[in-house]
């Protein structure tokens, strides 16, 4: 294990050093943005390869498909890791943004569902899963690289660069998706100016190709290389040693998984929730992510800087206390600042479904066959569950027949088992054209009105939301290179990062939003952070070793 340094004195980051900082932050901001702009395109990619399921449940299938990238990160981080312990940092780096690249660009040129059929959402998901074993080797290579080029007393400063990347990433897309969207019109973008982005990605691959071939490798590598210290069995010295292991373990349950549900919560379920539960428009929602991104962004550096002197567990599980103590008063801003209208209504005419709940269906559909029409329940859930309504679920006894309640309004649900054919079918809907009136009559809108939002506070909220988000991140590349040797670092720390942010980060869109569409409540999906922030510092004060005063060139 890494041993104690005396502090040296500071002085001021050399050419070299802020070359390595440059090119490694540079690449890795395109290795992000192309990850993130299925995650932003999410909706445009349900309608065009998921089609022939109800919109709720293409939505949660595109996040599924986004969630699969992240699935296989972790493998990913094994076999790359393993080479770049093998046979070097960089030429690692080269090879995984070959395959994101080619990857993302390929997105652009997929045949939609209409074009194909099945074969399009299965040749998407295979491009998501290159992109998710491409990103599980870059990013330790990229935090050992820049660690490994700092003084040690800085660390934290120099690999906070490399946290900004992933912000960073998801800024310039959002900033491209906006730009695409606002120069071509909703209409031309959903039908096709949606691919634009991803092409565009090809000139920023050559671009990103070129940065990293002017880097060198780095010098604690070279050392062990020429002294023949290099590890000949990165996984086995990994993963087989219990002594290593443990801190693979603690590294994840008491830092990681709650830095990556804190990560995503506060950038992409934040922008799923104004979008699909607040209804604000699409450009809306992404310039208010951007901005509070703008805002939050260099505190990455200042967290990270931070860490060198007071240490990097206290940040990072101050952080996650913080979010699992906030996030629902607010989230709970969030939706009275972005559509004080729907907040008004929901405490003015409450919803309610009164069912037996032998008879409601799970309110989603992983195969596309359900119509959710079986039952009374599943015909009054599905209605407010597309439409993303908050509702409270009521017991009613076997055999009584579902019915929404609108404040003092009850809406009595069709019952399917004395209808049949086309009468059924347009039962359903004269149903569903009556809860609509019924919700338009008791306030609650289409859409979110721009010119009622309160924008400053919903940059607030943003921003407090990206402020946790700095808290853990910040100092999270240091403190997993110093907790292993450099001879396993690459595999050691890659692993439970990706695991972390791979499995535990990015599967919280989907996992929150099944919660919610199941429950009724559109808050139930936070439970998912808040329990797994929690849990981690509660590991983290027990088993979490500090490791900012470590010497990483043992």
């Amino acid at each position: 294990m890494a041993t104690t340094y005396p502090l040296p004195k500071h002085h001021a980051a050399t050419s070299s050093e802020k070359m390595v900082i440059a090119a490694s932050s540079l690449g890795t901001v395109f290795e992000w943005y192309d990850f993130y702009l299925y995650g932003l395109l999410a909706t445009f990619i349900s309608s065009q390869f998921f089609a022939g399921v109800n919109e709720t449940t293409g939505f949660i299938l595109a996040l599924a498909a986004f969630a699969a990238g992240f699935a296989v990160r972790p493998f990913g981080a094994i076999v790359f890791g393993r080479i770049g312990d093998l046979v070097g940092r960089k030429n690692t780096f080269l090879v995984t943004m070959g395959i994101m690249g080619a990857s993302t660009f390929a997105v652009g040129l997929l045949p939609n569902y209409a074009t194909i059929g099945v074969a399009a959402p299965l040749l998407l998901v295979s491009l998501r899963i290159l992109q998710g074993l491409a990103l599980g080797g870059q990013y330790g290579g990229a935090a050992t690289y820049v660690a490994e080029h700092a003084p040690n007393n800085k660390r934290g400063l120099y690999t906070s660069w490399i946290q900004t990347t992933a912000t960073l990433g998801l800024f310039a897309s959002l900033l491209v998706v906006i730009g695409v969207r606002w120069g071509l019109g909703e209409e031309a973008f959903t039908g096709w100016g949606w691919r634009i982005p991803f092409l565009a990605s090809a000139v920023l691959l050559v671009l990103s190709l070129w940065i990293r071939l002017q880097l060198n490798e780095s010098p604690v590598y070279r050392q062990m290389k020429a002294e023949g210290k290099t590890s000949k069995s990165p996984l086995k010295e990994s993963f087989g040693n219990w002594f290593n292991l443990r801190f693979v373990l603690i590294a994840l349950f008491g830092a990681v998984a709650g830095q990556a549900v804190v990560w995503y919560t506060g950038q992409f379920y934040a922008l799923f929730f104004l979008e699909k539960v607040m209804k604000v428009d699409g450009v809306t929602a992404n310039v208010l992510i951007a901005v509070a991104l703008a805002l939050g962004t260099p505190f990455f550096v200042l967290f990270g800087a931070l860490s060198d002197r007071i240490g990097r567990k206290p940040i990072i599980l101050a952080g996650c206390a913080l979010a699992a103590a906030s996030y629902f008063p607010l989230f709970h801003a969030l939706t009275d600042a972005a559509n004080p209208a729907l907040a008004e209504a929901q405490v003015r005419a409450p919803i309610s479904v009164r069912a037996n709940p032998g008879e409601c269906s799970f309110q989603f559909d992983p195969v596309g066959k359900n119509k959710f029409d079986a039952s009374s329940c599943d015909i009054a859930k599905a209605y407010l569950a597309k439409g993303g309504y908050n509702y409270e679920n009521v017991a009613a006894a076997p055999g009584d027949i579902a019915a929404i309640r609108i404040g003092g309004q009850n809406l009595v649900a069709p019952d399917p088992a004395k209808l049949t054919g086309a009468a059924r079918k347009d039962a359903i809907k004269a149903y569903q054209e009556a809860v609509k009136a019924a919700l338009a009559g008791a306030g609650y809108p289409a859409k979110a009105d721009l010119a009622a939002m309160n924008v400053p506070m919903v940059i607030a909220v943003l921003f407090a939301l990206v402020l946790l988000v700095t808290m853990v991140y910040g100092p999270i590349a240091a403190m997993l290179v110093e907790l292993f040797p450099s001879r396993i670092r690459y595999t050691s720390m890659s692993l439970p990062y990706h695991l972390g942010n791979g499995w535990f980060g990015g599967f919280l869109p989907t996992t929150a939003f099944a919660v919610t569409a199941a429950t009724g409540d559109i808050y139930a999906g936070l439970w998912y952070p808040v329990i797994i922030a929690a849990l981690t510092v509660l590991v983290g004060l027990v088993l979490l070793p500090e490791t900012n005063k470590r010497n990483i060139d043992a």
